[in-house]
């Protein structure tokens, strides 16, 4: 019985881990990670979608970004989302350079209630072209 209870737990952690959901902690502020490649599909598919740039205006975003992306840095997603991202059901997709604010930046959209987020990591790992103004 024991073996079998253990082996539940592991198979629930691996599944959970494995689509990729992050948490903020709280159980309620949730967001999905996905790659590149499950982005790219989703943004071929659907419609009503905003991108969002989170790296910083002037040496990052204005040198290369993904076409069609808004830029909300991360350090002003509190203080902006809102008055940009009005509809907190709208499917939101999330990058910058490497993950690391992307990941930061969905976590914070998620306890501002935002309900479909996406963080697709980093520019460094998208292969579908950028523009460069």
């Amino acid at each position: 019985m024991k073996k079998m209870i253990k082996r539940i737990i592991t198979l629930s952690l691996v599944l959970l881990l494995s689509f990729g959901f992050a948490g903020c902690g709280d159980g309620k502020a949730t967001f999905e990670t996905i790659t590149a490649a499950q982005a790219k599909a989703l943004m071929d598919s659907e419609t009503n979608y905003v991108i969002v740039d989170v790296r910083r205006y002037a040496d990052e975003y204005l040198v290369e970004h993904i076409e069609g992306a808004i830029n909300i840095p991360n350090e002003e997603i509190n203080d902006k989302a809102e008055s940009i991202l009005k509809n907190k059901d709208q499917l939101i997709f999330v990058y910058c350079r490497s993950g690391k604010r992307s990941k930061e930046a969905s976590e914070k959209l998620a306890k501002l209630g935002y309900t479909n987020v996406k963080d697709f990591g980093g520019i460094i790992n998208w292969p579908y072209g950028t523009v460069k103004p």
